[in-house]
């Protein structure tokens, strides 16, 4: 399998077409976006709503930290073999597949909220199979996005991709605190409202299988077609399938893992983003709790964890701003960043404090979600490109759990305050660590 940092003629990304479909009148691209957006909004909802769920419930906060960390280690398991369907299978099926079982556990978790059957077994069960529902659809939905928008338009694709995340981060905790305090369906609304978000998310998929536009199939898969006599359409992109290499068709769901690990300077990226994501994963939780013992309401709470999206989607424009600085420096900068504004979150001073800390801690983070878009995803061949992202989100991911399961045994024995500060001085040594990793000092862009 050929380095993810390198590509050879036929395998890279194509050439634009020369008069490509705005943005804005791409069918498919509008479709996948809209989808995408309800999907993220629902899962931003669920993130705030089981911790709350879960607090009221047992009033443990090591449990809280539980149910995250279960949803972790679901999402990093279904993550290689996601990778695989997303490159042997239609990937619009895959998205369907995917959100329908989502909408479905979520449901169940609703009902059994109503009937007063919700149980910490049932909980970590619908966990894990959110994980796997979770990577499967973005394992498949990455790659969907550079299959119906030309070369020349990725960039300005991504940025809109951080535009619906972060909106969506933005509206999902006011929106499930807001849910969370209807005690008429017994706090099971914001699951009721993040299941239709997994059904209109399923939707959005079926009418991009249905409606005219091209061919979103793997190049693969594609190809076997055009083989056995069918004919292989045009992408909206302008881009024809490009023919696979049949060592990197082979079903080898470590594939994508192995081309990572090549590549020194993907190496040293990808152990610097899985620090600051271990350390990150937990804040919520740490910041919910610091505000709940200052009597902070539940729908105030959402509020001030929305203002990190308001950040995100502030620090779009400055993405080719960030992105005149190496790539290693904008990593390492972005990380020495986070280290005062995350400890000042421990000082008491409120949710508008707390508001304004998460915001400056966002401003950065869509630089570097292109940024490993522009280091790995975008020279990807398309037959690889599954693989590739799940590798991509189990690698960045993998110390997620532990930072789920920390953040709920810290805030068990450690006051919230001094619970904040040793995450920070975790992050602090990681990112000292990376610091003298020459790979990441040398680190240029690629052409």
């Amino acid at each position: 399998m050929t380095s993810v940092l390198s590509t050879r003629p036929g395998e890279g990304p194509s050439p634009a077409k020369t008069r490509a479909t705005p943005l804005w009148r791409n069918l498919q691209f509008q479709t996948l976006w809209i989808g995408s957006a309800a999907s993220s909004l629902g899962a931003s909802i669920a993130d705030v709503a089981y911790p709350l769920a879960i607090l009221t419930i047992t009033g443990s906060p090591a449990k809280a930290g539980l149910f995250a960390a279960v949803l972790m280690v679901g999402m990093l398991a279904g993550a290689l073999p996601a990778g695989q369907l997303a490159d042997r299978h239609d990937r619009r099926s895959v998205v369907i597949a995917a959100e329908s079982a989502r909408a479905a556990v979520t449901a169940a978790v609703a009902v059994g909220l109503m009937l007063g059957r919700v149980s910490l077994p049932l909980l970590l069960t619908a966990a894990a199979l959110l994980g796997i529902g979770q990577a499967v659809a973005g394992a498949a939905r990455l790659p969907l996005v550079r299959a119906v928008v030309s070369d020349s338009q990725l960039t300005s694709a991504l940025v809109q991709e951080e535009v619906r995340q972060n909106g969506a981060a933005l509206a999902g905790p006011p929106l499930a605190g807001v849910l969370y305090a209807v005690r008429a369906l017994s706090h099971a609304a914001p699951f009721l409202c993040t299941a239709a978000a997994f059904v209109f998310s399923m939707l959005a998929a079926v009418a991009m299988k249905v409606m005219p536009g091209g061919d979103c199939r793997p190049a693969a898969l594609a190809e076997t077609a055009e083989i056995s006599g069918q004919t292989t359409e045009t992408t909206p992109a302008g881009r024809q399938a490009s023919a696979p290499d049949t060592r990197n068709s082979e079903p080898d769901m470590f594939a994508g893992i192995r081309a990572l690990w090549q590549a020194p300077l993907v190496r040293a990226a990808m152990l610097l983003i899985m620090i600051a994501n271990m350390i990150g994963v937990g804040l919520d939780l740490v910041v919910i709790v610091i505000l709940r013992q200052e009597h902070v309401p539940s729908g105030t709470i959402g509020l001030a964890i929305g203002a990190g999206a308001v950040g995100g989607l502030a620090g779009a424009p400055l993405v080719k701003v960030l992105h005149r600085l190496r790539p290693g420096v904008l990593l390492l900068g972005m990380g020495l960043s986070w280290i005062p504004v995350l400890a000042l979150l421990a000082v008491p001073f409120g949710p508008w404090w707390v508001a304004g800390l998460l915001f400056i801690a966002m401003l950065g983070v869509p630089a570097l979600r292109v940024l490993i878009d522009v280091l790995i995803i975008r020279q990807t061949p398309d037959e690889q490109r599954g693989r590739i992202v799940a590798a991509v989100m189990m690698l960045i991911s993998v110390g997620m759990p532990a930072g789920m399961a920390g953040s709920g045994l810290l805030l068990q024995w450690l006051p919230a305050q001094a619970a904040m500060l040793t995450l920070v001085g975790i992050l602090a040594l990681g990112v000292a660590y990376c610091a003298t990793m020459p790979e990441l000092l040398r680190a240029r862009w690629p052409q």
